[in-house]
């Protein structure tokens, strides 16, 4: 019977208790609710005012998502102040946990430094052709810890931004032009003024390959079995994967109409009777 009264008194200290922070606990549920809301609608006033100015992709993304998480943590501060911590207390303890945190999450923090330094100095930018990580591919988003590109195969990578900051970075976009390099094989027999002329004419009659600075063909290497000769051109970088595949295209064809051949490795079997 003691056991009993003995839970009851608990029961009753409990009840009072919940009846005691109910109206703080209403309140935080509202502020939290309302701040979610409110966060929300900054988030798009933001966005709206990105696209109004015009500013770069990649530092709208950035910032967008930095703005959110900022406005998120006084949310949560809010809310559990409401719910009676102390703000001493909480401070002390959220430094506890951020000092601890930032032990645990080292390559997080080296992400996001290498995101603001991306940001600064920017090898890239959104709707940049990258070579990076072992990964090829149009950049899609850089965010606070991370960089999305699509990839020729249109797969999703992210790189984490830490290790794009601190490695190597080729920008196919960086300059306006593109030179190609094009090794093209033929056989001891056959002209090699012919040959060259005829790679020479196939660049001038293609529109996207750039007349400035001219096309031009070397005698590259006197190999075993071919004189290799190498094709040098300029192309705009939107046009510069067509005039390749063009080039590679009208070679073929008028090498084979000139009788000019491309050797291919051979072997020679003899039979003895």
């Amino acid at each position: 019977m003691e056991k009993v009264e003995n839970y009851q008194v608990y029961i009753d200290k409990a009840v009072a208790w919940f009846f005691e922070i109910l109206p703080n606990l209403v309140l935080a549920l509202v502020i939290l609710v309302a701040g979610l809301w409110l966060i929300k609608l900054i988030n798009k006033l933001v966005k709206k005012f990105f696209d109004k100015k015009d500013f770069d992709p990649s530092l709208e993304s950035f910032l967008a998502q930095l703005i959110s998480i900022a406005l998120k943590a006084v949310l949560f501060v809010l809310v559990i102040t409401q719910l009676g911590v102390e703000s001493t207390s909480l401070i002390a303890v959220l430094g506890s946990a951020g000092l601890a945190i930032g032990l645990a999450l080292q390559g997080s923090l080296a992400n996001f430094a290498g995101g603001v330094l991306i940001l600064l100095f920017k090898p890239f930018k959104v709707g940049d052709f990258i070579s990076a990580q072992g990964v090829d591919g149009t950049v899609k988003e850089i965010s606070i810890f991370t960089t999305k590109i699509n990839t020729f195969g249109n797969q999703l990578a992210i790189i984490p931004n830490g290790q794009l900051s601190n490695n190597n970075i080729i920008n196919y976009n960086a300059e306006k032009t593109r030179r190609d390099k094009i090794d093209i094989g033929i056989g001891y027999g056959s002209n090699i003024k012919k040959a060259k002329e005829i790679l020479l004419q196939i660049c001038r009659d293609k529109d996207t390959i750039l007349k400035d600075p001219a096309p031009e063909v070397y005698l590259g290497e006197l190999a075993d079995s071919s004189v290799n000769l190498t094709l040098r051109f300029w192309a705009k970088n939107e046009e510069f994967w067509g005039a390749h595949f063009h080039v590679m295209e009208e070679l073929k064809y008028k090498f084979d109409e000139e009788g000019i051949e491309i050797p291919f490795p051979q072997r020679v079997i003899h039979q003895e009777n």
